[in-house]
Protein backbone atom coordinates (compact mmCIF):
# COMPACT_ATOMS: atom_id res chain seq x y z
CA UNK A 1 0.00 0.00 0.00
CA UNK A 2 2.88 2.51 0.79
CA UNK A 3 5.03 1.66 -1.55
CA UNK A 4 1.89 2.10 -4.09
CA UNK A 5 1.33 5.61 -2.77
CA UNK A 6 4.93 6.43 -3.22
CA UNK A 7 4.75 5.52 -6.83
CA UNK A 8 1.51 7.79 -6.97
CA UNK A 9 3.18 10.89 -5.48
CA UNK A 10 6.65 10.41 -7.93
CA UNK A 11 4.37 10.17 -10.78
CA UNK A 12 2.46 13.35 -9.16
CA UNK A 13 5.38 14.77 -8.75
CA UNK A 14 6.83 14.16 -12.33
CA UNK A 15 4.02 15.82 -13.74
CA UNK A 16 3.61 18.80 -11.58
CA UNK A 17 7.39 19.49 -12.91
CA UNK A 18 5.92 19.90 -16.40
CA UNK A 19 2.67 21.38 -15.37
CA UNK A 20 4.58 24.28 -13.53
CA UNK A 21 7.08 24.85 -16.61
CA UNK A 22 4.44 24.65 -19.08
CA UNK A 23 3.02 27.62 -16.42
CA UNK A 24 6.19 29.29 -17.23
CA UNK A 25 6.50 28.49 -21.05
CA UNK A 26 2.62 30.59 -21.26
CA UNK A 27 3.61 33.49 -18.65
CA UNK A 28 7.12 33.43 -21.23
CA UNK A 29 5.13 33.77 -24.47
CA UNK A 30 1.83 36.12 -23.09
CA UNK A 31 4.89 38.25 -22.07
CA UNK A 32 6.71 38.16 -24.92
CA UNK A 33 3.19 39.36 -27.14
CA UNK A 34 2.62 42.10 -24.53
CA UNK A 35 5.64 43.15 -25.28
CA UNK A 36 5.05 43.33 -29.19
CA UNK A 37 8.17 40.61 -29.61
CA UNK A 38 5.67 38.14 -31.47
CA UNK A 39 2.53 38.56 -33.16
CA UNK A 40 -1.06 37.51 -31.80
CA UNK A 41 -0.97 34.61 -34.31
CA UNK A 42 2.26 33.02 -33.52
CA UNK A 43 1.70 33.46 -29.81
CA UNK A 44 -1.67 31.65 -30.25
CA UNK A 45 -0.37 29.11 -31.55
CA UNK A 46 2.23 28.15 -29.69
CA UNK A 47 -0.29 28.41 -26.79
CA UNK A 48 -2.79 26.28 -28.32
CA UNK A 49 -0.40 23.35 -29.00
CA UNK A 50 0.02 23.04 -25.18
CA UNK A 51 -3.34 23.32 -23.97
CA UNK A 52 -4.42 19.66 -24.76
CA UNK A 53 -1.16 18.31 -23.17
CA UNK A 54 -1.69 20.36 -19.66
CA UNK A 55 -5.13 19.54 -19.52
CA UNK A 56 -4.47 15.87 -20.28
CA UNK A 57 -1.72 15.88 -17.51
CA UNK A 58 -3.77 17.73 -15.11
CA UNK A 59 -6.48 15.23 -15.45
CA UNK A 60 -4.39 12.26 -15.24
CA UNK A 61 -3.11 13.25 -11.47
CA UNK A 62 -6.66 14.50 -10.70
CA UNK A 63 -7.89 10.90 -11.61
CA UNK A 64 -4.95 8.92 -9.92
CA UNK A 65 -6.00 10.87 -6.92
CA UNK A 66 -9.27 9.80 -6.97
CA UNK A 67 -8.60 6.47 -7.28
CA UNK A 68 -5.55 6.28 -4.93
CA UNK A 69 -8.23 8.03 -2.45
CA UNK A 70 -6.25 10.57 -1.48
CA UNK A 71 -8.97 13.05 -0.73
CA UNK A 72 -7.82 16.29 -0.07
CA UNK A 73 -5.12 16.27 -2.42
CA UNK A 74 -7.85 15.09 -5.07
CA UNK A 75 -10.49 17.82 -3.93
CA UNK A 76 -7.68 20.92 -3.96
CA UNK A 77 -7.20 19.79 -7.70
CA UNK A 78 -10.85 18.74 -8.64
CA UNK A 79 -11.40 22.73 -9.61
CA UNK A 80 -8.20 23.45 -11.84
CA UNK A 81 -8.83 20.29 -13.58
CA UNK A 82 -12.75 21.27 -14.31
CA UNK A 83 -11.49 24.91 -15.25
CA UNK A 84 -9.22 23.35 -17.50
CA UNK A 85 -11.64 21.23 -19.36
CA UNK A 86 -14.78 23.69 -19.31
CA UNK A 87 -12.29 26.40 -20.96
CA UNK A 88 -11.00 23.55 -24.00
CA UNK A 89 -15.21 22.85 -24.06
CA UNK A 90 -16.24 26.22 -24.10
CA UNK A 91 -14.11 27.90 -26.89
CA UNK A 92 -16.41 29.14 -29.31
CA UNK A 93 -16.69 27.46 -33.37
CA UNK A 94 -14.47 29.79 -35.46
CA UNK A 95 -11.83 29.91 -32.74
CA UNK A 96 -8.41 28.88 -33.22
CA UNK A 97 -8.48 27.76 -29.89
CA UNK A 98 -8.63 28.42 -25.74
CA UNK A 99 -6.05 31.32 -27.76
CA UNK A 100 -7.53 33.07 -30.44
CA UNK A 101 -5.22 36.17 -32.23
CA UNK A 102 -8.34 37.98 -33.29
CA UNK A 103 -9.50 38.68 -29.87
CA UNK A 104 -6.78 38.07 -27.53
CA UNK A 105 -6.17 42.20 -27.23
CA UNK A 106 -10.18 42.88 -27.13
CA UNK A 107 -11.81 43.66 -23.53
CA UNK A 108 -8.63 42.07 -21.43
CA UNK A 109 -8.15 39.03 -22.66
CA UNK A 110 -4.45 38.89 -22.57
CA UNK A 111 -4.34 40.27 -19.28
CA UNK A 112 -6.61 37.52 -17.76
CA UNK A 113 -4.53 34.81 -19.67
CA UNK A 114 -1.06 35.82 -18.16
CA UNK A 115 -3.59 36.50 -14.31
CA UNK A 116 -4.53 32.70 -15.32
CA UNK A 117 -1.02 31.44 -16.07
CA UNK A 118 -0.08 33.06 -12.83
CA UNK A 119 -2.21 31.60 -10.54
CA UNK A 120 -2.01 28.57 -11.91
CA UNK A 121 2.03 29.05 -11.59
CA UNK A 122 1.43 29.24 -7.98
CA UNK A 123 -0.69 26.09 -7.83
CA UNK A 124 1.35 23.95 -9.51
CA UNK A 125 4.37 25.42 -6.96
CA UNK A 126 1.93 24.51 -3.91
CA UNK A 127 1.05 21.38 -5.25
CA UNK A 128 4.60 20.42 -5.79
CA UNK A 129 5.22 20.62 -2.72
CA UNK A 130 2.56 18.87 -1.19
CA UNK A 131 3.62 16.17 -3.61
CA UNK A 132 6.91 15.69 -2.50
CA UNK A 133 6.04 16.38 1.27
CA UNK A 134 3.31 13.18 1.00
CA UNK A 135 6.09 10.89 -1.50
CA UNK A 136 8.93 11.93 1.10
CA UNK A 137 6.11 10.82 3.81
CA UNK A 138 5.22 7.39 2.28
CA UNK A 139 8.63 5.90 1.65
CA UNK A 140 9.66 7.24 5.44
CA UNK A 141 6.50 4.85 6.64
CA UNK A 142 7.39 1.74 4.29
Amino acid sequence: RRRMEAVVFVFSLLDCCALIFLSVYFIITLSDLECDYINARSCCSKLNKWVIPELIGHTIVTVLLLISLHWFIFLLNLPVATWNIYRYIMVPSGNMGVFDPTEIHNRGQLKSHMKEAMIKLGFHLLCFFMYLYSMILALIND
